[in-house]
């Protein structure tokens, strides 16, 4: 498939100054300033290999710097006496700059990680900017609690009068993943914010862009000096010493659950608390009484939406045995309908993959599985003068035991199963490392309700697949993850309780 790239100049100004200011640079203590040995590194347009603007290359020291930043603004008067009121109006107005400047930050994203910009613009940068506007309002309502004791040895004519107080964690490393980078630092930051932390944002290297300018958007908003801080550069170097850092009290991290590991190993020197959203696997079961008018776009769009990097894809479809070969003819013609091109392009369905590297990754994925005796129906196949376009990719008869069904591939390829009765599917459904979602298509709702309770996984969607909004928590079991964001459940991440005990 020949992919045309028609435009790749961004139209807006913000854009334009952004990318004109190269070498960008680190935010640390509210000021910008270069890498500690003045390294650099690029960054490009997946589409077109477009040089988009050099960063600054995060060090240790730079770590260093950053935290030290953090930990002083977390001892400020500035931030550690704001009032809560104002705390939620200083979120609030993040949330307004990113509104005001959506059209700019979805140009940003799609020029750097490479999604169409309607993804962007309808989708994830109204989401990030509900992030902040969900927990302003919960700035106000960070409570503590009056406890009766039941203490036996008390003076006579004295009571113990105990209460408890809310506090902050301490200081953030927040490390965020390329998929959708603004969404995921919002997810951490405003939480972050709302419960009184300081943070140290590291976005991924492969999509800095819009983290640096939410950087100039907290700076407008009035966050005082140090409270936010933001570094490039890559994950070995500058997200390990911010993950071993003696002065990090927290980390929260979206990313591969590989790397969850190293980062559990290595906060094991002061204990960091850690929140971990890590990799995904997720089955969609389709039962015989489906509505496959439903189920045949909401499956694809489950799959083949941000051209399969989304730790929530529905790779792995089970579907009854009555059914199943209609739903492999209506996913093949989804995929065969789906336009490829640059994410500027409004004809564009799906942009490219983040890298060529990730392309010829589940290019490597699609082979195996086809040399072990699945079926290709449709796709299949890189495209693109970069090679960092994949076509979204059908495969049947795919064994339990293929890699393509065991491992997660961030790419658009789904696998369909057939299956003959429910415990098959739910067995099918579980047999797996990974726990962070799934769907279930069916008519019955009774059924899909019984079914929902034994699925191994954080979050069940009915007739309907990868629906998020900031009030709906999100996290997983087994090998997805620690913890959960979003919700009340996102806040307490954040938050300390102490216990104070008073003879009066």
């Amino acid at each position: 498939m020949a992919i045309i790239i028609r435009n790749s100049e961004p139209a807006y100004a913000g854009t334009r100054s952004l990318l004109a200011s190269s070498p960008c640079r680190h935010l640390i203590g509210g000021r910008w300033v270069d890498a500690s040995d003045g390294a650099t590194f690029e960054t490009h347009d997946p589409a077109s290999g477009r040089l988009l603007a050099r960063l600054a290359c995060g060090t240790e020291d730079d770590a260093d710097r950053a935290v030290e930043a953090a930990r002083a603004a977390l001892r400020n008067e500035s931030w550690r006496e704001m009032t809560p009121s104002a705390r939620g109006k200083l979120l609030w107005r993040i949330a307004e700059l990113i509104d005001t400047y959506a059209d700019e930050l979805a140009e940003l994203e799609t020029l750097d990680q490479g999604k169409p910009f309607k993804t962007g613009r309808l989708g994830e940068i109204p989401a990030a900017a509900e992030q902040f506007r969900y927990f302003a309002g919960f700035a106000t309502k960070i409570l503590g609690s009056t406890i009766p004791t039941s203490i036996a040895h008390q003076p006579a004519g004295r009571k113990i009068f105990s209460y408890t107080t809310r506090e902050p964690v301490g200081v953030v490393a927040a490390i965020v993943s390329w998929n959708s980078p603004l969404l995921m630092a919002a997810m951490k930051l405003a939480p972050a914010l709302t419960a009184g932390c300081t943070v140290v944002l590291k976005p991924a290297e492969e999509t800095s862009l819009t983290a640096l300018r939410l950087g100039e958007f907290l700076i407008e908003a009035g966050v005082p000096d140090g409270v936010v801080n933001i570094i490039m550069g890559y994950g070995e170097t500058v997200g390990a010493a911010l993950v071993a850092h003696s002065d990090v009290d927290k980390v929260a991290f979206t990313g591969s659950t590989e790397v969850g590991k190293l980062i559990v190993a290595a906060a094991q020197g002061n204990l960091k608390k850690l929140t971990l959203e890590l990799g995904g696997k997720s089955p969609a079961i389709v039962l015989p009484d489906a509505e496959m008018g439903i189920a045949v776009p909401g499956i694809a769009r489950g799959i083949f939406a941000n051209t399969g990097q989304v730790c929530v894809a529905g790779s792995r479809v089970y579907a009854h045995r009555s059914l199943h070969e209609a739903l492999l003819d209506g996913l093949a013609r989804e995929a065969a309908r789906l336009r490829l091109g640059h994410g500027l392009d409004p004809e564009a369905d799906l942009g490219p993959l983040v890298s060529r590297a990730q392309a010829e990754r589940v290019a490597g994925y699609v082979s195996e599985g086809i040399s072990e005796g699945a079926e290709l129906i449709a796709g299949g196949q890189g495209s693109g003068e970069l090679g960092a376009f994949f076509e979204p990719t059908v495969v049947a008869r795919v064994s339990p035991g293929m890699r393509m069904m065991r491992e997660e591939i961030f790419g658009p390829v789904v696998a369909v199963t057939p299956f003959d009765d429910v415990e098959e599917a739910l067995a099918y459904a579980n047999d797996s490392p990974y726990g962070l979602a799934a769907s279930i298509w069916t008519r019955d709702l009774s059924s899909a309700h019984r079914l929902s309770a034994r699925i191994c996984s954080g979050t069940v969607w009915i007739n309907c697949h990868s629906y998020f909004s900031p009030e709906l928590p999100k996290g997983g079991h087994k090998q997805s993850g620690w913890g959960y964001e979003n919700g009340p459940q996102g806040l307490e991440n954040y938050l300390e309780t102490k216990t104070i005990c008073v003879m009066i």
